[in-house]
């Protein structure tokens, strides 16, 4: 079973624990948190994942290092020590943060400009482009990519809006030489 599958798995569980708790905004939080100080701390990764590490330690730091977290966290964090599984960690809190999304209707997006976006340029992205993904709003993150030359590419999971410059250029080309054979 891929390991995506099984992350879903512990996502949907805490995810429906949570939500009879009436914990899910806080239970995201953490997991956002804890996201963050996993990415951001190489020695902690190299530490769970050591195969010479015992369980007990690994527990040990996890309880210790997110002691302020609920419960329903913290047990969820040493289930995946238990059974070995430290390396879905991440894709667990990717699966969960995907469905706290999708129950408010907000999508993630990246959206490509040659500089960077004001506030109102970005509500007015999310405002235009969340009712043709089915969502209320989106969560936007903007990437500077002088390469596009002018206007925007959006990309909302798997969907590309490519309203850039260097995006028409590219059809255009693609145009003139299907057009030419």
């Amino acid at each position: 079973m891929s390991n995506t599958i099984i992350a879903k798995r512990y996502a949907d569980a805490l995810f429906q624990l949570a939500q009879e708790k009436n914990k899910l905004e806080q239970v995201e939080s953490e997991l956002r948190t804890f996201r963050d100080v996993y990415t951001s701390s190489p020695k902690l990764v190299h530490f769970l994942k050591h195969p010479r590490v015992t369980m007990d330690q690994k527990k040990q730091l996890v309880t210790k290092s997110f002691q302020s977290f609920s419960n329903e966290v913290l047990h969820t964090l040493q289930l995946l020590v238990d059974r070995h599984r430290e390396d879905i960690m991440m894709d667990m809190v990717a699966q969960f943060i995907t469905k706290m999304n999708d129950a408010k209707g907000i999508a993630d997006a990246e959206v490509y400009s040659v500089r960077e976006l004001s506030d109102a340029e970005k509500q007015r992205i999310s405002e235009t482009f969340a009712p043709k993904v089915g969502k209320k709003s989106l969560n936007l993150t903007n990437i500077v990519d002088p390469e596009i030359l002018g206007g925007i590419r959006l990309r909302i999971g798997n969907r590309i809006f490519d309203g850039s410059i260097s995006g028409k250029l590219r059809r255009m080309k693609r145009e003139l030489t299907s057009a030419n054979n």
